[in-house]
Protein backbone atom coordinates (compact mmCIF):
# COMPACT_ATOMS: atom_id res chain seq x y z
CA UNK A 1 0.00 0.00 0.00
CA UNK A 2 2.86 2.28 0.76
CA UNK A 3 4.37 1.76 -2.69
CA UNK A 4 1.07 2.70 -4.15
CA UNK A 5 0.93 5.90 -2.07
CA UNK A 6 4.47 6.85 -3.09
CA UNK A 7 3.55 6.34 -6.73
CA UNK A 8 0.53 8.60 -6.30
CA UNK A 9 2.69 11.25 -4.72
CA UNK A 10 4.91 11.65 -7.80
CA UNK A 11 2.57 10.64 -10.55
CA UNK A 12 -1.15 10.08 -10.90
CA UNK A 13 -1.18 6.66 -12.34
CA UNK A 14 -3.29 6.22 -15.51
CA UNK A 15 -3.88 9.89 -16.18
CA UNK A 16 -2.09 12.81 -17.71
CA UNK A 17 -2.05 14.73 -14.43
CA UNK A 18 1.29 16.15 -13.33
CA UNK A 19 3.11 14.83 -10.37
CA UNK A 20 1.95 15.89 -6.93
CA UNK A 21 5.25 17.57 -6.12
CA UNK A 22 4.53 20.35 -8.57
CA UNK A 23 1.48 21.42 -6.59
CA UNK A 24 1.56 23.54 -3.49
CA UNK A 25 2.01 21.59 -0.34
CA UNK A 26 -1.34 21.40 1.38
CA UNK A 27 0.17 22.17 4.76
CA UNK A 28 2.41 25.11 3.80
CA UNK A 29 0.23 26.46 0.94
CA UNK A 30 3.34 27.48 -0.99
CA UNK A 31 4.35 26.51 -4.48
CA UNK A 32 7.61 24.67 -4.70
CA UNK A 33 10.36 26.41 -6.64
CA UNK A 34 11.20 24.80 -9.92
CA UNK A 35 14.82 24.52 -10.92
CA UNK A 36 15.58 24.42 -14.64
CA UNK A 37 17.03 21.14 -15.83
CA UNK A 38 19.97 22.81 -17.60
CA UNK A 39 21.50 26.07 -16.45
CA UNK A 40 21.28 28.96 -18.91
CA UNK A 41 24.66 30.11 -20.00
CA UNK A 42 25.53 33.76 -19.81
CA UNK A 43 26.41 33.90 -23.52
CA UNK A 44 23.01 32.61 -24.55
CA UNK A 45 21.32 35.15 -22.31
CA UNK A 46 23.37 38.00 -23.79
CA UNK A 47 22.61 36.80 -27.31
CA UNK A 48 18.89 36.63 -26.55
CA UNK A 49 18.99 40.15 -25.11
CA UNK A 50 20.75 41.46 -28.24
CA UNK A 51 18.16 39.82 -30.50
CA UNK A 52 15.30 41.28 -28.47
CA UNK A 53 16.90 44.74 -28.48
CA UNK A 54 17.46 44.57 -32.25
CA UNK A 55 13.85 43.45 -32.83
CA UNK A 56 12.55 46.34 -30.71
CA UNK A 57 14.81 48.88 -32.45
CA UNK A 58 13.87 47.76 -35.95
CA UNK A 59 11.24 49.82 -37.69
CA UNK A 60 9.01 48.78 -40.54
CA UNK A 61 10.82 48.88 -43.88
CA UNK A 62 10.08 52.01 -45.93
CA UNK A 63 8.56 52.00 -49.39
CA UNK A 64 10.97 52.86 -52.19
CA UNK A 65 10.31 56.03 -54.16
CA UNK A 66 11.08 54.14 -57.37
CA UNK A 67 8.49 51.48 -56.50
CA UNK A 68 5.82 54.14 -55.95
CA UNK A 69 6.83 55.97 -59.13
CA UNK A 70 6.87 52.74 -61.15
CA UNK A 71 3.44 51.75 -59.84
CA UNK A 72 2.09 55.20 -60.70
CA UNK A 73 3.51 55.09 -64.23
CA UNK A 74 2.15 51.59 -64.83
CA UNK A 75 -1.28 52.67 -63.57
CA UNK A 76 -1.34 55.68 -65.89
CA UNK A 77 -0.26 53.54 -68.85
CA UNK A 78 -2.98 51.02 -68.07
CA UNK A 79 -5.57 53.82 -68.07
CA UNK A 80 -4.26 54.98 -71.46
CA UNK A 81 -4.49 51.43 -72.83
CA UNK A 82 -8.07 51.11 -71.64
CA UNK A 83 -9.00 54.48 -73.19
CA UNK A 84 -7.30 53.53 -76.46
CA UNK A 85 -9.21 50.24 -76.50
CA UNK A 86 -12.48 52.11 -75.95
CA UNK A 87 -11.67 54.51 -78.82
CA UNK A 88 -10.72 51.59 -81.05
CA UNK A 89 -13.99 49.81 -80.31
CA UNK A 90 -15.96 52.98 -81.06
CA UNK A 91 -14.08 53.46 -84.34
CA UNK A 92 -14.66 49.81 -85.29
CA UNK A 93 -18.39 50.19 -84.59
CA UNK A 94 -18.50 53.37 -86.68
CA UNK A 95 -16.64 51.55 -89.47
CA UNK A 96 -19.21 48.75 -89.51
CA UNK A 97 -22.07 51.26 -89.50
CA UNK A 98 -20.54 53.19 -92.42
CA UNK A 99 -19.92 49.99 -94.41
CA UNK A 100 -23.57 49.02 -94.02
CA UNK A 101 -24.58 52.54 -95.08
CA UNK A 102 -22.29 52.32 -98.14
CA UNK A 103 -23.79 48.99 -99.18
CA UNK A 104 -27.31 50.45 -98.83
CA UNK A 105 -26.34 53.49 -100.93
CA UNK A 106 -24.72 51.27 -103.57
CA UNK A 107 -27.93 49.24 -103.88
CA UNK A 108 -29.94 52.45 -104.12
CA UNK A 109 -27.58 53.78 -106.82
CA UNK A 110 -28.04 50.61 -108.89
CA UNK A 111 -31.81 50.90 -108.59
CA UNK A 112 -31.69 54.58 -109.68
CA UNK A 113 -29.43 53.76 -112.65
CA UNK A 114 -31.88 51.09 -113.79
CA UNK A 115 -34.77 53.52 -113.43
CA UNK A 116 -32.85 56.19 -115.36
CA UNK A 117 -32.00 53.78 -118.17
CA UNK A 118 -35.61 52.71 -118.44
CA UNK A 119 -36.76 56.34 -118.61
CA UNK A 120 -34.18 57.44 -121.20
CA UNK A 121 -34.84 54.83 -123.87
CA UNK A 122 -33.26 56.23 -127.07
CA UNK A 123 -36.02 54.86 -129.28
CA UNK A 124 -38.60 56.60 -127.10
CA UNK A 125 -36.66 59.87 -127.41
CA UNK A 126 -36.53 59.53 -131.22
CA UNK A 127 -40.27 58.81 -131.39
CA UNK A 128 -41.07 61.82 -129.19
CA UNK A 129 -38.83 64.12 -131.28
CA UNK A 130 -40.29 62.87 -134.60
CA UNK A 131 -43.97 62.64 -133.64
CA UNK A 132 -44.44 65.34 -131.04
CA UNK A 133 -41.84 67.93 -132.03
CA UNK A 134 -41.78 67.28 -135.82
CA UNK A 135 -38.03 66.74 -135.97
CA UNK A 136 -36.15 64.47 -138.40
CA UNK A 137 -32.65 63.11 -138.82
CA UNK A 138 -30.22 65.45 -140.59
CA UNK A 139 -29.07 64.59 -144.16
CA UNK A 140 -25.38 64.37 -144.99
CA UNK A 141 -25.52 67.70 -146.78
CA UNK A 142 -26.86 69.47 -143.71
CA UNK A 143 -23.84 68.68 -141.57
CA UNK A 144 -21.14 71.35 -141.99
CA UNK A 145 -17.92 71.73 -139.96
CA UNK A 146 -17.20 75.29 -138.83
CA UNK A 147 -13.55 76.25 -138.45
CA UNK A 148 -12.49 78.97 -136.03
CA UNK A 149 -9.16 80.67 -136.50
CA UNK A 150 -8.54 82.32 -133.15
CA UNK A 151 -7.77 79.99 -130.27
CA UNK A 152 -9.57 80.20 -126.97
CA UNK A 153 -7.60 81.99 -124.26
CA UNK A 154 -7.96 82.33 -120.52
CA UNK A 155 -6.94 85.27 -118.39
CA UNK A 156 -5.64 84.64 -114.85
CA UNK A 157 -6.58 87.41 -112.45
CA UNK A 158 -3.91 88.01 -109.78
CA UNK A 159 -4.99 87.63 -106.16
CA UNK A 160 -4.55 90.82 -104.12
CA UNK A 161 -4.55 89.13 -100.68
CA UNK A 162 -1.31 88.03 -99.05
CA UNK A 163 -0.75 84.45 -100.03
CA UNK A 164 0.94 83.43 -96.76
CA UNK A 165 -1.92 84.52 -94.52
CA UNK A 166 -4.52 83.02 -96.82
CA UNK A 167 -2.49 79.81 -97.14
CA UNK A 168 -2.08 79.47 -93.38
CA UNK A 169 -5.81 80.03 -92.86
CA UNK A 170 -6.55 77.36 -95.46
CA UNK A 171 -4.09 75.07 -93.69
CA UNK A 172 -5.81 75.60 -90.31
CA UNK A 173 -9.24 75.10 -91.88
CA UNK A 174 -8.06 71.84 -93.47
CA UNK A 175 -6.72 70.63 -90.10
CA UNK A 176 -10.05 71.31 -88.39
CA UNK A 177 -11.90 69.53 -91.20
CA UNK A 178 -9.57 66.54 -90.88
CA UNK A 179 -10.17 66.10 -87.15
CA UNK A 180 -13.97 66.43 -87.33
Amino acid sequence: MESQASALRYYNYGSAAPALETFADAETKQMPTLVPKTPVKKEKAKRLEKIKAAADAKTAPGISVFAVLGTLIISVLMVFVVLAQINFNEAAGENVRLRVHISELTAKQRALELAFESVTDIKEVERFARDELGMSRPDTGQIVAISTTPRDTAVIIPVTEERGVRGFGVFLRSLTEYFK
